[in-house]
C-alpha cells in the first residue's frame, strides 16, 4: 500500500479520503478488511469520490441532506 504522508502535521488528503472511505463502506455495510462485499469497482469508485470530496467540497452536487 502507498505511504500517506503528512505535512505539518496535518492528514494529506489522500489520508482523509482513505479514512472516509472505511466511514462510507461501514455506513453502507462493505467489508474491506476480509473476503466481504466490497468489490475492486467499488472500493475505486468510493475512494475517487471521497478524495473529490475531500480535495474540493463545493464539487459535491446537493442533495435533500446537504440543502439547507
Amino acid at each position: 500500500m502507498a505511504e500517506l504522508v503528512e505535512s505539518h502535521g496535518s492528514p494529506s488528503p489522500e489520508e482523509v479520503a482513505y479514512k472516509l472511505m472505511y466511514v462510507v463502506a461501514w455506513a453502507e455495510n462493505k467489508d474491506l478488511d476480509g473476503w466481504g462485499k466490497a468489490d475492486r469497482k467499488w472500493i475505486l469508485d468510493t475512494y475517487a469520490e471521497c478524495l473529490m470530496a475531500v480535495r474540493n467540497p463545493a464539487s459535491r452536487p446537493l442533495t435533500p441532506a446537504t440543502a439547507g
